[in-house]
C-alpha cells in the first residue's frame, strides 16, 4: 500500500486523522516520506499528491526495491 523512505532530516509535523489515496505524499513521524498506492487511515501530515495516477501505475513505476524520488515545488 506504500513506499517509505527516510528523508535525512526531521521536519515539523501537522498530523491529523486522514484516509490516504493512491498518489498521496505523506510526511511520516517527521523524518520519512511515504507515497501511497492504496488507502490507509492514520494520523499523518499530508504534504502533497501525485495527480492523475492510479494504484497500478504507481506500482509499476515504483516496483520492488529502492527508488529515488525528486519532489519539486510548483507555485
Amino acid at each position: 500500500m506504500e513506499k517509505v523512505g527516510p528523508i535525512g532530516t526531521s521536519l515539523p509535523r501537522n498530523d491529523e486523522q486522514i484516509v490516504t489515496e493512491a498518489g498521496d505524499i505523506i510526511l511520516y513521524q517527521g523524518n520519512s516520506l511515504v507515497i501511497y498506492y492504496d488507502t490507509n487511515t492514520w494520523n499523518f501530515t499530508r504534504i502533497g499528491k501525485i495527480e492523475g495516477v492510479t494504484k497500478e501505475q504507481l506500482l509499476a513505476a515504483m516496483g520492488n526495491g529502492d527508488v529515488t524520488v525528486t519532489i519539486t515545488l510548483v507555485q
